[in-house]
């Protein structure tokens, strides 16, 4: 019964389900990146390097042969490297790491805003010398001691 206590706390934190969330989200903008890589950026490529289909690009391993897709690779039981997938594979890291770049860029912009509006903003208290109890910036005296607050306040040690 423990195990499953600590289960379930593990579970609901919030950043398992962020993580959670993430890995899903992640998981479709992925497939979204290969799809626009697979169906709208190398099929212009293909046309310009002979008509062909970009993924089914292959470096046959046997000298004597005159295999051209993977297909036919497949067929005659010849080993293959898969050059075009690679690339397409290659150019898929690419657009999702800069997606990620720029996602991250946004949130330090938004940080880096939210950091100068909370230096921007002025303090309302301050810490009185004798005490050392918070009260408002425009007291003349502390409300905690009782002590007369002069603009040339004594030092910490006095």
């Amino acid at each position: 019964m423990k195990i499953m206590k600590e289960f379930r706390e593990f579970a609901v934190r919030g950043n398992v389900i962020d993580l959670a969330v993430g890995v899903i989200i992640g998981g479709a903008f992925g497939k979204i990146v290969t799809s626009v890589v697979n169906d709208v950026v190398m099929p212009p490529i293909g046309l310009l390097i002979g008509k062909v289909d970009f993924k089914n690009l292959i470096f046959p391993l046997t000298l004597d042969t005159d295999i051209k897709t993977i297909a036919q690779a497949k067929e005659a039981n010849i080993p293959y490297i898969a050059y075009g997938q690679f690339i397409n594979v290659i150019i898929e890291f690419l657009i999702i790491a800069f997606c990620v770049f720029m996602l991250v860029k946004g949130i330090n912009m938004l940080k880096r805003e939210q950091k100068k509006e909370e230096v921007a903003a002025e303090p309302t208290t301050k810490d009185c010398p004798y005490c050392y109890s918070s009260i408002p910036v425009q007291a003349t005296r502390c409300g905690h001691c009782t002590s007369q607050l002069t603009k040339a306040e004594p030092s910490a040690g006095v």
